[in-house]
């Protein structure tokens, strides 16, 4: 009898841990995403295109939910700012087309010349970043906004003139959205992918994530790593520890940047367009929400945490609006997708940290 007491109390405490180290309300909305898969069928609804369709979104934005890890580790919290590394991006991609590559060299092309925005911009951002610390997630999030209404009267005062992207008939300024087809439309998702029925999988994106996601779980190992990860631990230890906290904190601001000028470029090769002026302007708080979804807090994150919290975000997000579509016979997709996602924004920002594991 005491056996089966003992066994009882360390099944209890077990399904505690767990709880505790996942998180509920993680568990509250894995179960939820669940249930939504489980109903497709019932609702009319094809369960591998769904399943496509989950798998497509998440390759599309687990790049610039990983741009969150450097900064959260290095103690500048949040990247609210991640705009200016999607303009970094943009600047890239008009650029590349501007230029005249075509294919998946302007894909090549785009992330090349976006390097270096991504180094001035984020070394601006990372040195604004040091001179307010305590405050960088307020700063960030004007900085961010700033910045996109700035790039707004830029995109129609620079120089661009290739016909695919200026306005027909003042033939300057940019257009509002501009189609990647014979650029790098799908360069990625297309690239090794593989068609089951109707489920398909871009692998060549997966494939891309995987190796920044590597390179960023590497680097986090390294010497540098470590020191950026005491600096947002512990500054005075890493101070005394012979560390040059500013250096540090402005290379992770450097390193979200870029990633978020990458992200931003894949998320544009599988969206099949650019889209310019107002759109980056909210870009940062679904990465954010990811983020903290799957686990990550304030000052800590890592990789898991981006691939979960991006999957569940973006499983909801896609999933609800197709299901409660399909049980209700109303199209009332953009206005659920809305109440889903500013939900979750909504949640993921007011949560507390559990399931930081």
């Amino acid at each position: 009898m005491d056996k089966i007491v003992n066994s009882k109390n360390d099944y209890k405490a077990k399904v505690k841990e767990f709880l505790n180290n996942f998180g509920l309300p993680r568990l509250i909305i894995t179960g939820f995403l669940l249930l939504m898969f489980v109903l497709t069928p019932f609702v009319g609804a094809d369960l591998p295109t769904q399943i496509t369709n989950t798998i497509n979104r998440f390759s599309w934005n687990a790049v610039m939910v990983l741009a969150m890890v450097p900064m959260i580790h290095s103690g500048c919290g949040l990247n609210f700012g991640l705009p200016l590394g999607i303009i970094s991006g943009l600047l890239g991609a008009t650029m590349s087309i501007q230029f005249g590559f075509s294919g998946p060299m302007s894909f090549v092309m785009a992330i090349l010349i976006s390097t270096p925005f991504a180094v001035i911009f984020g070394g601006g951002y990372g040195w604004l970043l040091n001179k307010i610390k305590g405050g960088e997630m307020m700063i960030a999030t004007y900085v961010g906004f700033s910045s996109v209404s700035f790039m707004c009267m830029m995109w129609l005062l620079l120089p661009y003139s290739s016909p695919t992207m200026v306005w027909g008939l003042a033939g300057k300024g940019l257009r509002t959205t501009i189609s990647l087809e014979g650029f790098y439309d799908k360069v990625l998702a297309n690239f090794l992918q593989i068609n089951i029925g109707h489920l398909s999988i871009p692998v060549g994106s997966l494939l891309l994530f995987a190796l920044l996601a590597f390179l960023m779980w590497a680097f986090l190992h390294t010497k540098t790593g470590t020191a950026m990860t005491a600096v947002g631990s512990n500054p005075a230890f890493a101070r005394a520890s012979g560390v040059n906290i500013d250096r540090t904190r402005m290379l992770s601001v450097i390193m979200s940047t870029w990633l978020a000028a990458v992200g931003i470029l894949m998320y544009e090769q599988g969206f099949g367009f650019i889209q310019l002026y107002m759109a980056p302007f909210y870009m940062a708080l679904p990465a954010v929400s990811a983020i903290l979804i799957g686990g990550a807090s304030v000052n800590k994150a890592s990789i898991t945490n981006v691939i979960i919290g991006t999957f569940l975000f973006q499983g909801i997000v896609t999933m609800t609006p197709t299901v409660m579509n399909s049980m209700i016979h109303m199209d009332m997709s953009e206005v659920i997708r809305i109440i889903v996602s500013n939900g979750m924004i909504l949640y993921a920002l007011t949560r507390k940290t559990e399931g930081t594991k």
